[in-house]
């Protein structure tokens, strides 16, 4: 791979690793709910499980949504059920689920199962593949994936530090309230451009 194709592609993973998307919002709720050290394996269940996807997208799971055209739809419509479930749950979290034993961040495999069912996640994997690994060999698609690696992980962990450095704000539970419900909205609206 050029230096010039290198570049494109680590400009891309920045672009599309920072901007808004469900992992980023999740992460900033998580970080605002629960402090950045709690949320860590979140954090690494993304960026691991997004550069896993990468990998099994680059070696052959785009093949079958050419085979079955029909599966892309029932995958959109799987996301979509999921992160409304998500947000409901987020816009319902409040300070007093936070205390207890039942409120917890995503665990390192429960945030690398999510990226199966991020709409955006999916169209970062598709797009990076198709456009940076055509010929799908394995030496290309490892090396796309290990970009993503190395821009994702500095970009979901701002997400989550903004997140906790919100946490002395949110001590209201008025604001922690407000906040969750915003993050509830902004999870949905990503999904929708995402998707659209």
């Amino acid at each position: 791979m050029s230096f010039e194709i290198l570049t494109a592609l680590a400009l891309f993973a920045l672009v599309s690793s920072i901007t808004p998307g469900p992992n980023n919002l999740m992460l900033m709720s998580s970080g605002a709910n629960f402090g950045f050290k709690r949320t860590t394996p979140h954090l690494l269940g993304v960026t691991f499980g997004f550069m896993l996807m990468l990998v099994l997208v680059g070696l052959g799971i785009m093949q079958l949504f050419d085979l079955f055209p029909p599966s892309y739809l029932i995958l959109k419509v799987f996301c979509i059920v999921y992160l409304l479930y998500l947000a409901f749950k987020i816009a319902t979290s409040n300070a007093q689920q936070k205390a207890s034993s039942e409120s917890k961040p995503f665990t390192f495999i429960q945030a690398a199962l999510f990226q199966w069912v991020n709409p955006k996640a999916w169209a970062m994997a598709l797009s990076a593949v198709s456009l940076y690994a055509p010929d799908k060999n394995l030496t290309s698609v490892l090396i796309v994936s290990l970009v993503f690696g190395l821009i994702n992980l500095p970009c979901v962990s701002s997400w989550t530090l903004l997140g906790e450095k919100l946490q002395h704000w949110l001590a209201s539970p008025k604001r922690l309230k407000a906040f969750n419900y915003l993050m509830a909205i902004l999870l949905i609206a990503s999904v929708m451009f995402s998707l659209f």
